[in-house]
């Protein structure tokens, strides 16, 4: 297996722990001391935050697919770009949906897996105009 399918397993391997409701194996995909976004602006740390992220998002049944992928390595970093759409029920069984573009930094541990440090899937956010401009 090339290292860009080794970093695509990852990404599968979290995809389908999340599908299965197994919250352990969605952090397994990631190093201890991540950071994911739990919404643009809202990072979440510590296995306990992460859990009960995670746990919400199960909950709300909720399913992933991915539109493309592309890789970015140099050594034993890499990043994963990948158009996400997701579907769900909200607390009152109405269906949900989401979207945007996810962006996660992964490093190669010693043991050759590679694992999350950054998980933004709201990484399109920072691409909006903002409401002020600001010279610099």
């Amino acid at each position: 297996m090339d290292q860009k399918e080794q970093i695509l397993s990852t990404i599968h391997q979290m995809v389908d722990a999340f599908h299965k409701g197994d919250t352990a194996g969605i952090l397994k995909a990631y190093e201890p001391g991540a950071v994911v976004l739990a919404g643009p602006g809202a990072p979440v740390t510590g296995k306990a935050g992460l859990e009960a992220m995670f746990e919400g998002f199960i909950a709300a049944r909720a399913r992933f697919t991915f539109l493309e992928h592309e890789v970015i390595q140099a050594g034993d970093l890499a990043v994963h770009f990948a158009p996400w759409t997701m579907t769900g029920s909200g607390p009152d069984g109405s269906p949900i949906s989401g979207g945007g573009l996810s962006v996660a930094v992964l490093r190669r541990q010693p043991d050759g897996k590679w694992l999350m440090v950054i998980d933004d899937p709201y990484g399109d956010s920072s691409l909006k105009p903002a409401t002020t401009s600001q010279e610099v």
